[in-house]
C-alpha cells in the first residue's frame, strides 16, 4: 500500500553527519489502517493523536527548531508488512528521525530489533516484554503503561469499594497471561483473596468452564480482561449461568466497541453490562478542568473522527516529549534524546495530555501509571474518544 504523507517540508537527502542541519524532523508512524474489525479504529485514533501532536508542536516551533514532517504507513496490523515498510523507509532519502509503533505487540516485537540496529529513536504504545528494557533496546521508549501499574490500580479500587476476594479471567496472549500474574501479585500485596485464576484461548467461543470454576470460588467481584469478541462470549456466558457478581474490566474492556455502543451493535443500556465498572486513564473520562487533555481533544477532533478511546491516543504525547527533550539536550541526536528522556525534571516539562507525566529511567523505559490518575467509569457511549461527557448518552 502507498505511504500517505502529510509534509510540511521537503529536503534533500542528507548524511548522518548533516541530520541536524535538516530544517525537517522526520517522523514516521506505522499503524493498522487496514486490519481488520476493531484494530482498524484503534489504528486510526494512533494516526489521528499523532497528527494532532505534530500540529501542535510546529506550532510551537517544531523539535530542536525543526519543523516535523510526518509519513502514515499502513502496515494493516501485519509484523511483515510493518517491517517491509521499515526497511524501504530506512534505505530512502527520508528516513525517520523517529518511529511511532500503534501495535499490535507482535509489530512492536517484528520493528523494534530493526530500530534499534539502525539507530532510531522509537515510541511504542504496545508494549513488549522487553521493549522497555534499555539493556536491549536503548532508543525504545513505552507510552502505554506497565500492565502490572494497571493491575495494581484495579485492586486498590476493589479493596477501596469494600471487596475481599477477586476472582479474575484473562486471555492466553502474552499480555493477558501478564495481567493474570500481576493481578494476583498485587491482590497478595494488598491483601486481597484470589478465589480463582482462569485462562482462556483468543478464539474461543465459549468461556462456561471457566466462569463455573470462578463461580464455584464466590469472589465478591470479577475482574474481566478481554477485548473484542472475548469480552461478548464472556458477558454472554455469564447470562447464561445467571452469575449476578459486580464486574470490573480492564483497559482492554473499555476500549471494545461492544461497551461504548447502543444495540444492536453495542450493549450500552442492557442487562448484560449493568454490573460492569471499566478502568479507564484518567484522560479517557471527560473532565472540564483538565486543559491540556481538553485541548489535544479539540485539536484532534478538528482534524477527524475519534474512532476509539483515549486509551489508544498515547503518540499524541510522544511529540512534546520529544520536543522537551530535544531542548533540554541542545540536540536532536537520537541518543542525546534518549539521555535526556531518562531525567524525570525533563519530561515534567512536556505538556502530555493522554499521560499527565511520564517518568522514564536509566534503568527502565517503561513506566507505572500512579492509582491517581486513573479512572473507573460505567459502559456509556464514548464522545471524542472519552466516558462521561457532556453530550454522553
Amino acid at each position: 500500500m502507498a505511504l500517505t504523507v502529510l509534509a510540511v517540508a521537503i529536503t534533500p537527502a542528507c548524511s548522518s553527519s548533516e541530520a541536524e542541519t535538516d530544517d525537517v524532523y522526520r517522523v514516521m508512524i506505522s499503524a493498522g489502517l487496514s486490519s481488520v474489525g476493531p484494530l482498524a479504529n484503534n489504528a486510526a485514533t494512533s494516526v489521528l493523536a499523532a497528527r494532532a501532536g505534530v500540529e501542535q508542536i510546529n506550532n510551537a516551533g517544531g523539535i530542536g527548531g525543526r519543523q516535523v514532517e510526518l509519513t502514515v504507513v499502513d502496515d494493516a496490523g501485519e509484523p511483515s508488512t510493518a517491517v517491509t515498510k521499515l526497511r524501504q523507509a530506512l534505505t530512502s532519502s527520508g528516513k525517520p528521525d523517529l518511529y511511532l509503533s500503534s501495535g499490535p505487540s507482535t509489530v512492536s516485537a517484528a520493528v523494534l530489533p530493526i530500530l534499534d540496529q539502525k539507530s532510531v529513536l522509537s515510541f511504542n504504545i504496545a508494549p513488549t516484554a522487553d521493549s522497555g528494557n534499555p539493556e536491549t533496546f536503548p532508543l525504545n521508549f513505552d507510552l502505554a503503561p506497565s500492565i502490572s501499574s494497571f493491575a495494581a490500580g484495579i485492586v486498590a479500587h476493589a479493596k477501596d469499594t469494600g471487596y475481599r476476594s477477586i476472582g479474575v479471567i484473562h486471555g492466553s496472549s502474552a499480555t493477558g497471561e501478564l495481567f493474570g500474574t500481576s493481578l494476583a501479585t498485587a491482590a497478595a500485596n494488598a491483601g486481597v483473596a484470589i478465589t480463582g485464576n482462569e485462562q482462556y484461548d483468543g478464539a474461543a467461543l465459549d468461556m462456561t468452564s471457566q466462569l463455573v470454576r470462578l463461580q464455584s470460588g464466590r469472589p465478591d467481584v470479577l475482574v474481566i480482561d478481554a477485548y473484542g469478541s472475548p469480552l461478548g462470549f464472556i458477558l454472554r456466558d455469564l447470562t447464561k449461568l445467571g452469575w449476578n457478581v459486580p464486574l470490573i474490566g480492564d483497559v482492554s474492556v473499555a476500549a471494545t466497541e461492544l461497551v461504548s455502543s447502543l444495540p444492536p451493535e453495542g450493549l450500552v443500556g442492557t442487562p448484560s453490562v449493568k454490573n460492569l465498572t471499566m478502568q479507564v486513564a484518567a484522560s479517557a473520562r471527560f473532565d472540564p478542568s483538565a486543559t491540556v487533555t481538553n485541548a489535544a481533544v479539540e485539536a484532534m477532533a478538528a482534524l477527524g473522527s475519534i474512532e476509539s478511546t483515549l486509551g489508544v491516543a498515547y503518540n499524541y504525547d510522544a511529540l512534546p516529549l520529544v520536543q522537551a527533550a530535544a531542548d533540554a539536550a541542545g540536540s536532536t541526536d537520537p541518543s542525546k534524546i534518549a539521555a535526556s528522556l531518562e531525567d524525570p525534571q525533563v519530561t515534567a516539562k512536556a505538556s502530555t495530555a493522554i499521560i499527565p507525566h511520564y517518568s522514564f529511567s536509566p534503568s527502565s523505559h517503561s513506566f507505572d501509571i500512579p492509582v491517581d490518575q486513573l479512572a473507573f467509569v460505567p459502559p456509556s457511549v464514548r464522545v471524542n474518544g472519552q466516558f462521561g461527557g457532556p453530550q454522553q448518552n
